[in-house]
């Protein structure tokens, strides 16, 4: 669900955007508030990229509306939006010093010098970049060339600010203590944001709801743990973490209770069935709600026997691969809570793969 029509500080009413005979962007409505980190998640291709340039000015939608605090922003240029765009490259100037790569947009505007300088050491203080001041930008680790890109979008005082794959440039490790100091330096400042990115877990980590986009629509809007514990299509449920799907058919059980029988099991479903007896669905189980046992399990549905073909040790769990009955394969993860990292299951072992009622997400679509 988008935000409420009242609350809309950026409101996108309906927009398409075609090159030609393609359709990049398709139709899409959004409501983000004031304030909101909202993340815009997509694969190359999603159309994600095309509606961010759109909001900054770099293209004109084909039809639809783009409206920031009530203003409709149709026929401005990019330099007359209260808009700053941040780029996955920083384009940082190398010739100039961190102090005058902040500085750069409010000389162009014209700001006073002492208001200017102010400014400056404000914002290079609030991202913790005062004592580089004088460094170029090669002179600086990835992390820092970050925070001063953001420095520079952040002093104009933007009323949106927009991040296109912020921290794509840096390393894993890098990447996720930079996700906690963007989000507590936006928040401090108080700017509506919204985030473009392929990658779900800094969507999730980041943003407070988040948009997954396919073929230029939005398949599903929503909180982070909604959108993954609760995904509205086959895609969602794919794109979002890991996830086992089994295609099977609605059926009603002699007790009256739900059921989807697919190639290797039958799925008890906590759901009703609600008039879908004998509809195609597909099931869809996140490895971590999966249980695995040697011995089998008294309960007689959503269990399966399969056979252990792969794992990976990733320290604080283990990833097993179990094949199937049919051949199908089932991700089942398991938390390490033993210290010498010792492995439950070997290669070849025949497991018991078993869950709950309401472990499994039921989808049409």
């Amino acid at each position: 669900m988008s935000a409420p029509a009242g609350d809309a500080f950026l409101r996108i009413d309906a927009v398409t955007k075609d090159f030609g005979d393609f359709r990049a962007v398709d139709g899409v409505s959004l409501d983000i508030p004031r304030g909101e980190i909202f993340a815009l998640l997509g694969s190359s291709g999603s159309g994600k990229s095309t509606l961010l340039r759109m909001l900054a000015g770099f293209e004109t939608p084909t039809e639809g509306r783009i409206l920031l605090d009530g203003v409709d922003l149709a026929g401005r240029p990019p330099y007359e939006r209260p808009v700053n765009m941040m780029f996955q490259s920083y384009a940082l100037f190398p010739h100039l010093t961190v102090w005058d790569n902040v500085a750069f947009g409010l000389r162009r505007d014209g700001v006073r010098k002492d208001e200017l300088a102010e400014r400056v050491d404000g914002m290079l203080r609030q991202v913790q970049m005062e004592p580089f001041a004088r460094r170029k930008p090669h002179q600086l680790s990835g992390g820092q060339q970050q925070r001063v890109a953001l420095a520079r979008s952040l002093v104009k005082r933007p009323q949106l600010l927009l991040l296109d794959e912020p921290l794509g440039a840096l390393d894993k490790k890098l990447r996720e203590a930079t996700q906690i100091e963007l989000v507590n330096i936006i928040r401090s400042i108080g700017v509506t944001c919204l985030i473009v990115t392929h990658d779900q877990e800094e969507a999730m980590m980041m943003a407070s709801r988040i948009a997954v986009m396919s073929a230029g629509r939005l398949l599903q809007i929503g909180a982070p743990a909604e959108v993954y514990e609760n995904p509205a299509t086959r895609f969602v449920a794919d794109f979002i973490g890991n996830v086992n799907l089994m295609d099977g058919t609605l059926m009603r059980a002699p007790d009256g209770a739900a059921e989807a029988h697919c190639a290797d099991l039958v799925h008890r479903l906590a759901e009703p069935l609600a008039g879908r007896e004998g509809r195609p669905v597909t099931v869809a189980v996140r490895p971590e709600k999966i249980r695995l046992d040697a011995q089998e399990p008294l309960q007689m549905a959503n269990r399966v026997q399969g056979v252990v073909r792969a794992f990976s040790y990733f320290g604080d769990c283990t990833m097993y691969h179990l094949e199937l009955p049919s051949g199908a394969r089932l991700k089942a993860n398991v938390e390490n809570d033993e210290r010498h990292g010792e492995l439950d299951f070997a290669l070849g072992d025949a497991v018991w793969a078993s869950w709950a009622p309401g472990s499994q997400v039921v989808l049409t679509e």
